[in-house]
Order: structure tokens, then sequence, then C-alpha cells
């Protein structure tokens, strides 16, 4: 990156890209330019920072990126809202390979195109390590699904994988002292561990008659993400553990000496999505229930708080 350059580096990952429609300018002025239909947006951000969210030793370039751009899309999603452009900072060492950055911009741009929409700018510094920080912007299509809404009486249910990024997580701890037979044996876990899968789909093509009350990405534990939902609305949240089991998941655990309920409630990085809905019968496309809404306070399961690690948190 020493001998490319700043400049080399923003025309390498701009060349042969084209803009969505909700990317009015694109990169090449000072700032870029993103439409709002609905007069207003959707905005987050998230940053990855080496060793501490990924490892290059793990994972490629490529898959990297597109987990850079998905825990992003999905926080976006989790709003009810359609990704419409994202805006990256990336921080490297200038002996960084180019084509390292160059696999790593592809694996943005794939990721982006499976939510939709496309890059629209960023910035380029040097720094120690690599540090990938991307911005999403969202068209709300509908009222935005926030964490207050559940009410006693509503269904809890999830759409996407829960439990295979931390037990991918778990294979690729264990592979390092046991050998890396164990990668090639659960490889399907280790795959989702270093790109993980939103299923945008499942909230983006929800009928408008059907009544989401409370929404959230799962990306810090499943336990963790309902106890926002649940002290923000001001309600208690008892999940069902044998609607939660994961078949997939009891040969790894087995392997490992491991809970795989543990990975499921408090894994976290999965980005599946948790929701309750009004309970007016069959639940859409994709969702699975998993528990009930209750008065009172807290997430228990099968009716008892759950003891030990309950999700991620950034500073413990």
């Amino acid at each position: 990156m020493g001998e490319l350059g700043e400049f080399g580096l923003i025309a390498l990952v701009n060349h042969g890209r084209t803009q969505t429609r909700g990317v009015l300018l694109g990169p090449g002025d000072d700032a870029a330019v993103i439409a709002a239909p609905e007069g207003r947006f959707v905005v987050t951000t998230d940053m990855l920072v080496q060793d501490r969210h990924f490892r290059t030793d793990w994972s490629s370039p490529h898959d990297i990126g597109r987990k850079a751009i998905a825990q992003n899309a999905a926080d976006v999603v989790a709003m009810g809202a359609v990704p419409s452009a994202f805006v990256v900072g990336l921080g490297c060492p200038s002996d960084t390979p180019v084509e390292f950055v160059r696999e790593l911009n592809d694996g943005l741009w794939a990721e982006a195109a499976r939510a939709g929409a496309s890059i629209a700018g960023g910035d380029m510094v040097r720094s120690p390590m690599i540090i990938i920080s991307v911005t999403a912007f969202g068209d709300p299509r509908r009222a935005p699904i926030r964490l207050t809404g559940a009410r006693p009486g509503d269904v809890v249910a999830v759409a996407g994988k829960l439990g295979w990024s931390g037990a991918g997580l778990a294979v690729l701890t264990a592979a390092a002292d046991r050998g890396g037979d164990l990668l090639d044996e659960f490889a399907d876990v280790v795959a989702v561990h270093r790109v993980p899968q939103p299923p945008y789909e499942a909230v983006l093509e929800l009928p408008d008659t059907v009544e989401i009350t409370a929404l959230t990405d799962v990306s810090d534990g499943l336990l963790a993400d309902l106890g926002h939902i649940a002290e923000s609305s001001g309600v208690a949240i008892d999940l069902e553990a044998a609607a939660l089991a994961v078949p997939e998941l009891e040969a790894v655990a087995k392997a490992l000496g491991a809970n795989p309920l543990d990975w499921i409630l408090a894994g976290g990085e999965d980005h599946a999505f948790a929701a309750t809905f009004a309970d007016s019968g069959d639940l859409p496309e994709g969702w699975i229930r998993v528990g009930r809404v209750l008065a009172g306070s807290g997430v228990t399961v099968d009716g008892t708080p759950r003891s030990g690690l309950t999700g991620w948190e950034s500073f413990a």
C-alpha cells in the first residue's frame, strides 16, 4: 500500500463499480449524495478492529469484507429499512499487500450487492493495524421497528442461523491446539463465523398485514439482544429451549465437549433476527416461534434465568 498510495488505492477500489439508484453521487467529489425518498433515512456505524473482531489467519480478506458489510446491513434491516448505501473507512499499515485490499474490496461489494445497495465512498488512512469502519444508510419503507413495542401475549420468533457463528469460533479456537482436521469436519459452522448470513428477505419481504411489534439484529447473543427488547418495552420474555435446538450443532458440541445451547443463547455474531409478533396466527415465512412475551422483566429460558455468559460486551 505504501507504493500504491492513497489516490492509487481510491482508483483501485472504485474501478469498474456501478452505484445502485440509492446513490445519487458516488466517489469522486468531497462527499457522496444519498437519496432519501421518504424524507428521512436510517443510519448506523460499526467498526471492526484486527485481532479483536477478525483475524487474518482465520478469515480471508473477502470474508472480512463481507462480514463488515453484513453486520451493518443487518442493523439497518432490523429497523425495517432497505439498505441504500454504505460508506467505508479503511485503516491499514503501509506494508499491507495491494492484493489484500483488492480482495477485501471485492468482499465489501459482494455483500453490499446481496443487501441490495452499493458503496458510495469512504476514507483510507495509514494505521498500525487493519481497521474497517462502515456506515450504512437505509430507506425506511415503513415506520421504524423499534425495541420498545413488545407487549405481553406477543410471540417471540427468530429468522436465520443461531449459534453457528459461536460454534465456528469454538472450532477455530480448538483447531489452533488440535490441528486442522476440525476445520474440515465442521467447515459449515466455520464458514458462518467467517461470513455471517443475515436473512434480509425475512424482514424486507414481510407483508404489510403482519403486525411486528419489536425487532432486533442478533449480534451480541440472543439473550443479550432480547434483553434489550425486554428492558426497552418493559416486559419479560420466556424462551423455549426445545424450540431453539439446532441439530446441526450437536456433533460440533460433542466433539468439543460443549453445550450447543450456550452458542445459541450467547454466542453472538449470528446476525439473525429476533422479533415479537402479535399472536394472530401463523408466523411469516422464514420465522420460527421460540418463546412468548409476558408481564414482568428480564429474559428466562423455560421459566428460569440463565446463569453464566449471556452475550458479547465490547469492554468486558
